[in-house]
């Protein structure tokens, strides 16, 4: 995820110039100033991370994991969730502007439950969250695992469908699950 999120560059926003000009008009030490500029730097990794190898990935897959609740950043983070399940929580602590080798204390968490979508609303809405919790309970979301299938097997053929099966049946409960929670009202 590191060389995918971080490449291309992205140019600073002209918004983020304006923010830090503000910024560092105000007096040293005034609580707004320290205000502008976490929006500029919040702001800045946002656009980043979007405009990166993996935001572009995330973007160009999301239609395909819409109908389950998911926006581009879920997408990033289920799809690097696939190589161990464990990657998943660096990869949305690095979409909010964190590390990946962050420790998972609570400055991460809030930051990631925290997390909005393009238009300003929650990632993790109650089924958006159930959606996410039912797919990772049922997809082969673990590369160690596909490749012992694949050696004790002798070939491809036994990891490939453990790999579609399990993830089209968690694809199909998630949507289930997501759709379901929807239409009794649960956003």
């Amino acid at each position: 995820m590191g060389r995918l999120s971080a490449y291309p560059k992205v140019s600073v926003l002209p918004r983020v110039e304006a923010l830090r000009l503000e910024a560092t008009a105000r007096d040293v030490g005034d609580e707004r100033a320290s205000a502008l500029m976490a929006e500029a730097a919040s702001l800045q990794s946002r656009a980043e991370q979007a405009g990166s190898f993996a935001g572009r990935i995330g973007h160009t897959v999301a239609p395909v994991f819409k109908p389950l609740g998911f926006d581009w950043q879920l997408t990033v983070g289920v799809l690097t969730s696939f190589l161990a399940r464990e990657v998943f929580v660096s990869t949305m602590s690095v979409l909010t502007g964190g590390q990946a080798d962050a420790d998972v204390d609570e400055g991460v968490v809030a930051r990631i439950r925290g997390m909005t979508r393009d238009d300003g609303t929650a990632v993790f809405t109650p089924s958006a969250a159930a959606a996410t919790l039912v797919f990772f309970m049922l997809a082969m979301q673990c590369l160690p695992t596909l490749t012992v299938t694949r050696k004790e097997t002798g070939g491809l053929r036994y990891a490939a469908l453990q790999l579609a099966y399990m993830s089209g049946l968690a694809y199909v409960v998630a949507l289930l699950v997501y759709q379901g929670l929807r239409a009794a009202g649960v956003s």
